[in-house]
């Protein structure tokens, strides 16, 4: 493959450009010779390329996919403009200012802060390899650090660039780096001095230039020195080349040095300077740039001279400082005129003068205490000494204010170089031996301008050096790369720029012929540039210019520089009159003298007297004067030689690179100006190191990684998975036929520039090829079931069409027929109607007529009647609605009045109950009056509402019957009537038409007044429709009113409640980070005390070094802890031998053993440590299980079960023990839960209601605060009852049903109300009349009289019958709960055994069948050995009771010796034998002898064998605390102690204080307790690796603090205290402050812990949240650089872990800390605290990395992180973790891989923001940023899209935490410590001997 081949249609290129450098252009067509037709991207301009040769091709772009990736080697087209606009996207797009090139870091100057120089970014970099994270300095400076610690090299970073490029910034944040990393506890000042030495610096050497605000105008190597232990230890600088010119002038928009203009600043506070403003000074106005925007210069002095403090300059030193910078402005206003001085009768000879009085003059002499006139001379003359005189020369202005110029350069440069040796001196560390250093190199870069001079000519000579070293090492990194992968290579040409530094340096070179004409007496600049022309032309680096012969052209690297030769002499020379350096060395100034006197002896010349006399002079001292004055060396010379000696400093490290960059020359922020980056990536050798890379093998690849990207070119059969390489050579072998473009190494393949490229372009192609096979297929697929279905529709459609047209057909013949038929029905049933109707309508004329007249005359009678009735009705409904009318408004005036009258009292009344005064004048229950009040007057208002309805109801049923009977009387009136007129009707027919008309008349009247009537009542119905529903909404109202008062109050309540809350944590937060503050300072004190100790010894042993060997030795940490190590190992096995502990040794006794019989102790109740069953989390040995039925002589209970079983059944018998244990616990927490509802239904009791009612009465405000707690008391029950049901899966029912429970009790107390309003109306009704006859309206004043009093009785006896149902209600609920696990228990066991048998044989069933069998009778076994524990327990202490009985007697002389068999019962294995050898059977008969002899000795004693009561305490002497401490705490070790009661050393210890408060000792008790807490400090300071012994003690004393709290007589710790429990509190001492100090001391244990495990997980966490690659097949690499891969290659080697083992490993070592907490019973409150911690320590370490790696932000990944955390979120759910403050804090890591999942797009905006609530703005922009598709099917995220994003993350309120981009791994929870009261009888506990403590009695 060529690279012509790939110029073909569609192929990007870039073309040259001038404002732009490069242009992007595609081809228009295939390149087929000479002639290339492109279009432009930008301008869509078409233009034709002519090509003469193939290497005049423009240079091709990278995919897109390549496209901002941080590392420039991994370009495919390594060339200019691919970097240029690498660069460009990175600084623009994605706001990256740092990018690899190879070893270079590339750092481009954004002129803005950013957030990337946090202490957590540091820590972030801190381990991690140059390339697995984004470019950072910090990258750079962890590799130095690093390489420093493996390879015990010392080290470099060279940082160049040009001014304003953010040089000195870089090199600060490298030596911050180093200050942060290299710290210890105990040199902090160290770390701190050198970090003050920049402000120090930059104070003296920077200043203000066009192009830099803070320009470093001097170079500077500075070395850190690290100890052994690689902490800092020291420093040094070495300064170059100090612009001294800048002192006296300055070019326009330029300052002089910052210190200056400090000063000037604060010239207030120094009145002894004569300061004035900045533009006062010629010295400082010349540049007419007085200030820079945004710097405050007085605060600037502040901090310099605060850096002067530290760094230890007196005052007296600071003060000679200013003096001396004073003086020099003072010098530069020195005013210097024209004069003319006589010397003969014709000549006179122009010289200078200087006023006498000139104010400057004597304040320069005055702050400088020295002779002003003697200066003023010497300023206007000079000395000028021959061979044989020495004269006077008069000196023009010009030369006057040039010598004054060198006078103020000199004496800043003499103070900045002492400066410089203080600092060096103050960062030397005494005493120490120098080990490596790693030394920051900040330089000026390469410097070209119009007019350039001797300062910028060393500057280019000193980057001439610099560039070949770093040619050299790139090349040298090259071969290295090669020969190490055996790869056959040709030797690269590159660019040696040896020639023009032998044009400067070597024999007549520039230098040389410089110095050589500075020795000439009459040397000039034009002179010594003719010497150039003749001697320096035949170095082809070496050009003379067109014009001009007053400068010369050097061809350096980067470019042709001219160089103007005016002042090239004097600069180099440095001349000083020596006159004016006399009068300043006599000055008085003590820093004066120490300038400029302390080489005087060498620097002395020849004195003249003064005149023209001439003297004679010795020849011998003659010479001495020229030879001293020509022994100083040039600038130039000192400078060639200083660089000489940095660059064999910089040969000696291992070098890194650092090229800073400026976009822009205006500082503009996010600027790119890409003609002076391309001219800087020139100037600093970065396309040089890209020409380098490009001229060998640039791109590299693993061959694993080669065939996961592209193993789509390789047929499957031609994939050989055991031969990797092979499958590789066969990839490349059918695709790149020129074996010159790769190279196969060891470990990679080697690509030329431009073949990976061709590869992703033939990938690219390839799965295009399939993608486009794959749609042919589908959309075949999908066009022929479109076809098939589309034909089964139209066979379909022309079927049921078919059917229906003939339907249509049949059905319109039916209805043909049909319609005939009925046609001749219809005309023959017309006729028959029409005959019919005529017929009857005769007849009917002819009765009607008849009947009408005489219905009208009837009627007319019946309307006149009615009429009558209806107006009498009538009538009488008005009055009565107008006087129900009236009276509501009466009632309802009445109300209004009474109810603002109620409320005026009210006010009264609540103005009143606030002040104090008045509450204790009126009644105590006047709220529960008020109360009763308002409840009356809403029972009132109903019933005045119910009666009101009623009222209207029963008229209106009144007026009905009424009508009804009106009707009734009426209709029998009718009827005879009716009869009556019967007879008359004949007689009416003949005037039956004439009543006609009248009759039609009165039935329109009659519908008339119908009409209305109905009118009137729909009036009314709407009427009272509308009354109902203002009743309605009142009602509704009031209850609102009411609801919302409660809800109101609750939510006040939560507030205030979540508000004490947080302020209590943040004042906890504060509180336990000055004490980890206090204890880190006291560990700092301890160590310096030690140090200091150690000190003071090799100072008495000095003086015996110098004449013999060293001292003994001493033991360090390292070997103190091995020692440590050594002795926990040899006392665990003396203890294994000697411990005669059983299981819990103090509650949980277990069956003794013999020690006289068996060499080894079983213990029974608790196993070894080594057979503890890690996994299941108990404590149950195998080894138990699994033991034989023989070999020791006591068997503990778990060896008793059948050993005849087999495999199966051992195994069963283990499982049913594990169940067993576990059951207990369960059965132990049931037990914990029943007495806590005890607990609170004790509380709740009616007695104590009772007294609460009782006291609300004598205090109102007590009887709310009382309600208040019953209620808050009420919420916690049910939280807790939520979060046990949460535990158990069933936390809705239990939501649910607390709910209905609620609800039920709502409506009870509603039913308890109305019964109360009830009997308050009967008791109350007499009352009433005589109040209304007293009182007239003011009726509630009745509730004084005492209403309210039996209103009281009846609400008690209400809440005692509803308290008494509660406890009926809690007691059933409880037995059904114990039901219900009990049901639990078996259904799980009977499912697991039915699930077992389901999948097996018939036989296989049997055996399980049997195997249940034998588990359950080895659970009544165990049950039964539990048993005869006891009673071995019993036995056991009623044998030592025994003896010691028996003891006394003996003593007392009461009872002869006797056997101990005759006291001692024989436990029934005949092994208890007597000392004295007596035979069995003669201690019987003795025993019976004694019996019968002494009738009160066994029968007496036998009835005095009875348990003592033991008070809970145990007794010692004051002469034994050290020993208990020593044995309890010293010399207890966590194996020993997971054996044990959890918290014994805690219990043992308050026993001891119990007996110390009741002997009423108070000296005793502080003594122990002071012991206590400082070993417990020295166990911890000792052992704070080993993790059990740190958490034992974490236990231990918070259960000892626990203690003191549950027995310190307080009530709020009593509450489930026992009466046995109160009983033992302490009585006489008060130990509140010795808990605050234990509090304090369990807050710096957990710190220490927290810290330790964070180190343990912080490994893991990378691996296994980030790297780990759970679901396979996922992740594709993009192609990566030389830097990328090189780094990780190296660090894989190095990994603690492997990659795909890393969750797993992480999964386990939280396990481990788990049950670690959980075998020394830490509470499991502090549990969710600990994992809490870590896992927010867990997400912070992953999202740090996430944010500063590109690789990992992709798709792919996302799904990758998300995986692997819901792994760790399982494994929470599993260890019972599921506490919602554990795993959320996990969610910023959560939310960062679900953002790299979501969909972007402008639709997604609103949901990504309020996804990613957790993220701050600047990590989701981060993340977008870095955004990279693994392939090329994904799209870049576009930037409009991310500035929305940005826009939108701005409208939200962020906290000042969530500013920073990454997060604080060093923030820390406060902790908290619920109390937990113990439920152990202090009575029951008994020292186990495996702790030797013999001197404790039990009282």
């Amino acid at each position: 493959m060529t690279t012509k081949e790939l110029y073909t249609k569609g192929a990007r290129i870039w073309i040259p450009h001038a404002e732009k450098v490069w242009e992007g252009a595609e081809l228009l067509e295939d390149y087929k010779g000479k002639i290339l037709r492109i279009q432009t991207n930008d301008d869509k301009e078409v233009k034709e390329l002519t090509i003469t040769t193939d290497d005049k091709l423009p240079p091709l772009r990278n995919p897109d996919i390549l496209i901002g990736w941080n590392d420039l080697t991994s370009l495919s087209y390594l060339h200019e403009p691919a970097v240029l606009h690498n660069l460009r996207v990175r600084f623009e797009r994605h706001n990256s200012i740092y990018t690899y090139c190879g070893i270079v870091l590339v750092a481009i100057n954004p002129y803005s802060e950013l957030p990337i120089y946090s202490t957590d970014t540091i820590f972030a970099y801190r381990g991690q390899a140059m390339g697995d994270l984004d470019p950072h300095i910090f990258a750079v400076a962890e590799e130095a650090y690093t390489k420093l610690e493996r390879e015990q090299r010392d080290q470099s970073i060279i940082v160049s660039g040009e001014s304003g490029a953010g040089k000195t910034v870089s090199a600060k944040y490298a030596m911050r780096y180093f200050a942060t990393v290299g710290g210890s506890a105990t040199e902090t000042q160290v770390e701190k001095k050198v970090l003050a030495s920049s402000p120090i610096m930059e104070a003296i050497g920077n200043a203000k230039t066009t192009r830099n605000d803070n320009s470093s105008r001097f170079g500077k190597f500075i070395e850190i020195h690290f100890s052994p232990q690689y902490h800092i230890q020291g420093a040094s600088m070495r300064t170059y080349l100090l612009e001294k010119s800048r002192v006296v002038f300055q070019a326009p928009e330029e300052r002089n040095y910052h210190i200056f203009y400090q000063l000037c600043a604060v010239r207030d506070s120094f009145p002894d300077l004569k300061l004035d403003r900045q533009d006062a000074f010629h010295y400082l106005n010349q540049g007419s740039c007085s200030g820079i925007q945004g710097v405050n210069d007085a605060k600037q002095f502040e901090e310099t001279c605060s850096a002067l403090s530290l760094l230890g300059f007196s005052e007296r030193e600071q003060k000679d400082m200013w003096h001396i910078l004073a003086a020099i402005l003072h010098l530069g206003n020195v005013f210097i005129t024209e004069s003319v001085v006589e010397e003969s009768d014709e000549l006179d000879s122009e010289c200078s003068v200087i006023a006498a009085d000139d104010p400057h003059l004597v304040a320069f002499a005055n702050l400088l205490q020295l002779d002003a006139m003697e200066m003023r001379s010497w300023l206007c003359q000079r000395r000028i000494v021959s061979l044989r005189e020495a004269f006077l020369k008069p000196m023009t202005v010009v030369e006057a204010v040039s010598a004054r110029d060198a006078l103020a350069k000199h004496i800043y440069a003499e103070l900045f170089n002492w400066i410089v040796a203080i600092v060096n001196k103050a960062l030397q560390t005494s005493g120490s031996q120098q080990q490596r250093f790693i030394g920051v190199l900040d330089i000026y870069g390469f410097e070209t301008f119009e007019i350039n001079s001797f300062e910028q000519f060393c500057i280019n000579y000193a980057n001439e050096k610099l560039q070949q070293q770093f040619n050299q090492h790139v090349f040298k990194l090259e071969q290295e790369e090669y020969l190490k992968e055996d790869i056959a290579w040709k030797f690269i040409d590159f660019y040696d720029n040896q020639p023009c530094i032998d044009l400067i340096e070597t024999r007549l070179g520039i230098l040389d012929l410089l110095d050589e004409e500075c020795k000439m007496p009459k040397g000039t600049d034009n002179s010594w540039v003719e010497k150039l022309y003749s001697k320096c032309s035949s170095f082809t680096h070496f050009a003379r210019p067109r014009f001009g012969n007053s400068a010369f052209i050097v061809c350096h690297f980067a470019d042709k520089v001219t160089y103007q030769s005016n002042g090239f002499l004097d600069k180099n020379k440095d001349t000083v009159i020596e006159e004016q350096i006399n009068v300043i060395r006599n000055g008085q100034t003590k820093l004066i003298k120490k300038l400029f006197c302390k080489d005087e002896s060498a620097n002395k010349k020849l004195t003249v007297p003064a005149g023209r006399t001439k003297v004679s002079v010795n020849p011998k001292a003659a010479t001495v004067g020229p030879a001293q004055r020509h022994h100083k060396k040039t600038v130039g010379s000192q400078f060639r030689d200083s660089l000489n000696m940095l660059m064999s400093t910089l040969n000696a490290t291992t070098p890194h690179y650092v090229r800073c960059i400026k976009p822009n020359d205006v500082k503009a922020q996010v600027e790119y100006n890409p003609q002076r980056v391309v001219q800087q990536l020139r100037a600093c050798g970065v396309l040089e190191t890209i020409r380098i890379s490009a001229a060998g093998f640039p791109s590299r690849w693993t061959y694993m990684e080669f065939f996961q990207r592209y193993r789509v070119l390789c047929r499957s059969s031609n994939i050989q998975r055991n031969n990797m390489k092979g499958t590789c050579e066969h990839i490349l072998k059918n695709f790149i036929k020129d074996t010159d473009k790769y190279q196969f190494g060891r470990t990679k393949i080697f690509f030329r520039a431009g073949q990976v490229a061709y590869l992703e372009k033939l990938r690219a192609d390839r799965r295009r090829a399939c993608c486009i096979i794959i749609q042919k297929q589908v959309r075949a697929f999908v066009c022929r079931k479109r076809y098939l279905r589309i034909k089964r529709s139209v066979a379909l459609l022309q079927r049921y069409g078919r059917g229906l047209l003939a339907r249509r057909q049949a059905q319109y013949l039916r209805q043909t027929a049909a319609a005939i038929t009925l046609q001749r029905h219809v005309r023959g049933w017309l006729y028959r109607v029409r005959y019919h109707k005529l017929r009857s309508v005769a007849v009917g004329l002819q009765r009607h007529g008849r009947g009408l007249l005489a219905r009208r005359r009837y009627h007319l009678m019946k309307l006149n009647h009615s009429a009558i009735v209806i107006q009498r009705h009538i009538r009488g409904w008005l009055a009565r609605r107008r006087y129900q009318k009236k009276r509501r408004h009466i009632v309802l005036v009445q109300c209004v009045v009474r109810r603002w009258l109620a409320r005026r009292v009210l006010r009264r009344l609540k103005a009143e109950a606030r002040s104090m005064e008045h509450i204790k004048k009126l009644n105590k229950g006047l709220e529960n009056k008020i109360i009763s009040l308002q409840q009356r007057i809403d029972e009132l208002t109903k019933e005045n509402g119910s009666l009101k309805l009623l009222q209207s109801e029963n008229v209106e049923l009144r007026s009905k019957v009424e009508s009804l009977a009106a009707t009734e009387v009426e209709w029998k009136k009718a009827t005879i009537l009716v009869n009556e007129q019967r007879a008359k009707l004949d007689l009416l027919e003949k005037e039956l038409h004439q009543e006609r008309d009248e009759k039609m008349d009165l039935i329109n009247e009659k519908d008339r007044l119908e009409a209305e009537k109905k009118e009137e009542v729909q009036k009314l119905n709407v009427e009272n429709l509308t009354l109902k529903e203002q009743r309605d909404k009142l009602n509704e109202e009031i209850l609102i009113s009411r609801a919302g008062a409660e809800e109101l109050l609750k939510e006040r309540l939560q507030k205030e409640k979540a508000l004490l809350e947080r302020e209590q944590d943040q004042d906890r937060n504060a509180y336990q980070k000055l004490l980890a503050d206090y204890h880190l300072l006291e560990t700092r004190a301890e160590t310096a005390e030690r140090e200091l100790a150690q000190e003071r010894r090799a100072a008495r042993r000095l003086p015996a070094r110098s004449g013999g060997a060293s001292g003994g030795h001493q033991r360090s940490l390292s070997n103190a802890s091995t020692a440590s190590a050594q002795d926990l190992e040899n006392v665990s096995a003396l203890s294994e031998q000697t411990e005669d502990d059983y299981g819990y040794g103090s509650v949980r006794s277990t069956i003794s053993t013999s020690s006289g019989t068996s060499g080894v102790n079983h213990i029974s109740g608790r196993p070894a440590i080594e057979n503890i069953d890690w996994t299941a989390g108990t404590r149950v040995s195998q080894s138990a299980v699994q033991a034989p039925a023989s070999g020791s002589d006591t068997t503990s209970p778990e060896v008793s079960t059948p050993a005849s079983g087999g495999g199966p059944a051992v195994e069963g018998v283990g499982l049913v023990l594990k169940l067993q244990q576990k059951v207990k616990e369960l059965e132990k927490e049931n037990d914990r839960l029943r007495r806590r509802v005890e607990s609170l239904e004790k509380e709740d009791s009616p007695s104590d209601d009772l007294t609460r009612a009782r006291d609300s009465f004598r205090n109102p405000m007590l009887l709310q605060v009382q309600e208040l707690e019953m209620e808050n008391e009420k919420l916690k029950s049910n939280i807790a009852t939520l979060r046990i049901a949460a535990a158990e899966g069933s936390g809705s029912q239990e939501l649910l049903s607390q709910f209905q429970a609620l609800q039920a009790e709502h409506e009870r107390q509603r039913e308890e109300c109305v019964q109360l309003r009830s009997v308050l109306a009967s008791h109350t009704q007499g009352l009433k009349n005589v109040a209304t006859n007293n009182y007239s309206s003011h009726v509630d004043i009745i509730n004084e009289d005492g209403e309210l009093v039996l209103a009281f009785e009846a609400q008690k006896k209400v809440t005692r019958q509803l308290e008494k149902e509660l406890q009926d209600e809690q007691i059933r609920h409880v037995e059904l709960q114990r039901d219900f696990e009990c049901l639990r228990e078996d259904y799980v066991k009977q499912r697991k055994l039915v699930s077992a048998n389901l999948t097996r044989s018939p036989q296989s069933q049997t055996e399980a069948v049997m195997q249940h069998e034998i588990q359950r009778l080895t659970s009544e076994n165990l049950d039964l050995q539990e048993r005869y524990d006891d009673v071995s327990d019993q036995y056991r202490k009623a044998k030592k009771q025994v003896k010691l009985l028996t003891k006394k007697l003996n003593e007392a002389g009461i009872m002869e010796p006797l056997g101990e068999s005759t006291l001692v019962a024989s436990d029934g294995t005949g092994t208890a034998q007597h000392a004295s050898g007596i035979s069995p059977a003669h201690r019987v008969a003795s025993t019976r002898g004694n019996t019968s002899g002494h009738p009160e000795g066994r029968p007496n004693l036998v009835q005095r064998k009875k348990e003592r009561d033991y008070l809970g305490m145990f007794e010692y002497r004051k002469d034994d605390e050290a020993v208990i401490v020593k044995h309890l705490i010293h010399d207890l070790k966590p194996r020993v102690a997971i054996t044990l009661l959890p918290g014994l050393p805690a219990y043992i210890l308050f026993m001891c204080i119990r007996y110390t408060d009741h002997v009423n000792d108070d000296e005793k008790v502080r003594s122990l307790l002071t012991a206590t807490i400082n070993t417990v400090k020295k166990v911890i300071k000792k052992r704070h690796e080993d993790l059990d012994s740190t958490v034992l003690w974490l236990s231990n004393i918070l259960r000892l603090l626990h203690n003191l709290k549950q027995y310190s007589g307080d009530k709020a710790f009593q509450a489930e205290n026992t009466p046995k429990q109160n009983e033992q509190c302490l009585r006489n001492f008060d130990l509140a402050e010795y808990r605050q100090v234990l509090s304090d001391i369990v807050v710096w244990i957990y710190q220490g812990v927290i810290r330790y495990l964070e180190e343990r997980v912080q490994p893991l966490v990378v691996p296994a949240i980030l790297e780990h690659e759970a679901i396979a097949g996922v992740h594709q690499r993009a192609p990566g650089g030389m830097r990328g891969r090189l780094a990780s290659a190296d660090r894989e080697a190095e990994s603690p872990v492997d990659v795909q083992k890393a969750l797993d490993a992480l999964v386990m070592e939280l396990s481990s800390i788990n049950r670690c907490l959980a075998l020394h019973g830490v509470d499991p409150e502090l549990v969710v605290q600990v994992f809490r911690q870590l896992f927010y320590f867990i997400c912070a370490s992953a999202l740090n990395n996430l944010l500063l790696r590109k690789d990992l932000c992709h798709w792919a990944k996302g799904m990758q992180i998300r995986y692997n955390l819901s792994y760790l979120e399982q494994w929470a759910r599993d260890q019972k973790l599921q506490d919602p403050m554990v795993t959320d804090t996990l969610q910023p890591i959560v939310q960062a891989s679900q953002l790299l999942q979501a969909r972007k797009t402008e639709e997604d905006i609103q949901s990504l923001c309020d996804m990613c609530n957790q993220l701050s703005m600047f990590q989701i922009i981060k993340i977008l940023n870095l955004y990279t598709p693994a392939d090329d099917c994904e799209q870049r995220v576009p930037v409009p899209f991310i500035r929305k994003i940005q826009n939108k993350l701005q409208e939200r309120q962020e906290n000042s935490q969530q500013t920073t981009l990454l997060m604080d791994t060093k923030f820390s929870f406060p902790v908290r410590f619920p109390f937990n009261p113990s439920k152990i009888r202090l009575e029951d506990i008994e020292v186990p001997e495996v702790l030797n403590l013999p001197m404790l009695k039990k009282v």
